[in-house]
């Protein structure tokens, strides 16, 4: 499964800050590697008001680090990661 280009929604679930090890567990499980410019893209086509948090416009260091599953896009900033769903 590639990281998808076009999704018709998109909404934050939870940052890695505020779930336990076993939420966090359930998120990543079955994820593989994304490419961070794309989910990138999205947000800011989705969710431009995260701008203030995720700083877009600055460079990210972490962006190597995103992962994907079905349904699940996992946005990885300042070593937080980010988990959002979308259809």
């Amino acid at each position: 499964m590639r990281t998808p280009k076009r999704v018709r929604s998109i909404e934050l679930q939870a940052s890695c800050v505020g779930i336990t090890q076993r939420e966090w567990d359930s998120f990543m499980k079955g994820t593989t590697k994304a490419n961070g410019n794309v989910i990138l893209g999205l947000l800011k086509k989705h969710l431009p008001e995260l701008d203030d948090d995720l700083m877009f416009g600055f460079y990210n260091p972490y962006i190597e680090q995103c992962r994907k599953k079905e349904g699940l896009l996992v946005y990885v900033h300042s070593g937080i990661e980010y988990f959002f769903t979308y259809s």
